[in-house]
């Protein structure tokens, strides 16, 4: 089992930047794929960006390519998302997630976390 808890949400101006992070505990010995998924009032749960045990692989949503960015300190057991240009569209809860390979589909993604919500403002 896999724990995971996220922080760092808020309410920030469009333009603006913030930095989540997600905390796992538990079975982290393993190596396991990290990603990050949103889900929008009234929309479903949306793929953001992955990150592969080892840092080196990384994909992105297009909605969020340029502006996002994952990162992992496997040492801390630590996920980052760094989200700078936010948009009013980036408004969501922001969850994350461990999956035992390397992929972007949510429905294989093991644990999840309990979300942090992110609010643009325009």
């Amino acid at each position: 089992q896999v724990q995971l808890v996220e922080s760092g949400g808020g309410l920030v101006q469009a333009g603006g930047s913030l930095r989540l992070s997600c905390a796992a505990s538990g079975r982290t010995s393993s190596r396991y794929t990290m990603g990050w998924f949103r889900q929008a009032p009234g929309k479903e749960r949306e793929f953001v960006a992955t990150i592969s045990w080892s840092g080196i692989g990384t994909n992105y949503a297009d909605s969020v390519k340029g502006r996002f960015t994952i990162s992992r300190d496997n040492a801390k057991n630590t996920l980052y998302l760094q989200m700078n240009s936010l948009k009013p569209e980036d408004t969501a809860v922001y969850y994350c997630a461990a999956a035992g390979g390397y992929t972007r589909l949510s429905s294989e993604y093991e644990y999840w976390g309990q979300g942090t919500q992110v609010t643009v403002s325009s």
